[in-house]
């Protein structure tokens, strides 16, 4: 159990898919500007992980052993797939379809191809339940990155900052540093003896 905690926290803090790997930077950056957005968006993504860990172990059990040629591949069709799955999800269950609806549908593609590498890697000698924790931590992790960014921005909308940091700089400084407080957290889980 002590190492399924561990593999969670890992997953969530320390090796954080947008702050220590850059990875999905482009809804960290686009969909950050709203707490409940960035809350949507981070839902979605957790659900999209979980059951693209799925599809990579159902690959890498039944599937790639026979055709390893197709790895790569095969990850980025499991990932676009779950996405296309939950944008169809959100389209119909969506009362009424606004532009707000279409740029978080528009938003989750471009984590599929940068998450396929990271997947290939992680779950190639993983059992089923440590995937599904990685998958779940990962989604967690970046949750929490989008967040924080959204509470940050929404904080300095009220802020009285020069018109000269507003905008991508400072959207740009921000992730800098929320980037460097995660790798502060590898200290931390090292001393405690993860």
């Amino acid at each position: 159990m002590q190492q399924y905690i561990w593999l969670f926290a890992s997953a969530s803090v320390i090796n954080n898919f947008t702050l220590a790997y850059f990875l999905g930077l482009c809804p960290f950056f686009g969909v950050s500007q709203r707490i409940d957005t960035a809350l949507r968006l981070g839902l979605a993504n957790i659900f999209v992980l979980v059951i693209t860990s799925i599809s990579a172990w159902l690959l890498n059990t039944f599937v790639l052993p026979y055709a390893p040629y197709l790895k790569l591949i095969a990850f980025i069709v499991a990932i676009a797939s779950t996405v296309q799955l939950v944008e169809m999800i959100i389209k119909n269950s969506a009362r009424r379809f606004s532009v707000r609806s279409a740029f978080f549908c528009r938003s989750l593609p471009p984590i599929a191809p940068s998450s396929a590498s990271r997947f290939s890697k992680r779950t190639a000698a993983t059992t089923f339940l440590e995937g599904v924790v990685y998958a779940a931590g990962a989604g967690v992790g970046l949750t929490l990155a989008l967040v924080l960014m959204a509470a940050i921005r929404e904080e300095n909308e009220l802020s009285s900052i020069p018109n000269w940091v507003r905008g991508a700089a400072m959207s740009f400084f921000i992730a800098g540093i929320l980037s460097m407080a995660f790798m502060g957290f590898a200290g931390l889980f090292r001393e405690l003896g993860g």
